[in-house]
């Protein structure tokens, strides 16, 4: 699950910079997706999350409503990037932030792709290891479970970022065959008419 919509006056992208928390619509929301997933009827026995604030803050309707405290795994963090604090069209504005574009693929502004792929493909594998039964609930951020999308659909990590199909409070789903991974739903559970998403990496 992707975290809620966090509060964020200035419209920066954020990143891993502490004390970015939830707004108010965004613990609504956060509500409405652990709601959702109590409502699909599936025994959740496990709980993990991003260190972030906002991830944190996330995860705890999953805590009241399945009794489980969440695991604070730094592999399922938001990535790093050097724009981090900054709003994006201002920044890109200056040609001197022109050298972090050189290489999209990588990308070249931030932590490769194929690092986050690696992590968050650990990080799912050692909690599948772990429940002996049950479902496994991870929040984390838009990038890293978008590229963990990619990676499972066979698709380059290279994207647009503003064609990412991972909404505020959203529930990408995966489950675990013989030969890896395999993605079985998408859901957007939470309302998000009239709510700010620009902070994300």
């Amino acid at each position: 699950m992707r975290h809620g919509e966090v509060h964020n006056p200035r419209r920066v992208l954020y990143g891993r910079l502490p004390n970015y928390r939830l707004s108010a619509a965004g613990r609504q929301m956060a509500r409405q997706a652990a709601q959702y997933v109590h409502g699909l009827h599936r025994p959740v026995t496990a709980l993990i999350s991003s260190p972030l604030q906002r991830t944190r803050e996330s995860a705890e309707p999953f805590t009241e409503l399945f009794g489980i405290e969440p695991v604070i795994d730094e592999r399922v963090i938001e990535p790093t990037n050097v724009f981090e604090g900054r709003r994006m069209r201002r920044a890109l504005a200056n040609p001197l932030n022109w050298r972090h574009l050189r290489s999209p693929a990588t990308p070249s502004w931030g932590e490769p792709y194929a690092q986050v792929i690696a992590r968050m493909e650990a990080a799912m594998a050692d909690a599948w290891t772990r429940a002996e039964t049950g479902d496994v609930v991870i929040v984390s951020h838009q990038l890293p479970i978008w590229v963990t999308h990619l990676h499972v659909a066979g698709l380059p990590a290279r994207h647009d970022p503003r064609r990412r199909r991972c909404a505020l409070s959203s529930v990408t789903s995966f489950e675990r065959l013989d030969d890896g991974w395999v993605e079985v739903a998408y859901a957007e559970p939470a309302t998000v008419a009239g709510t700010v998403d620009v902070g994300a990496v």
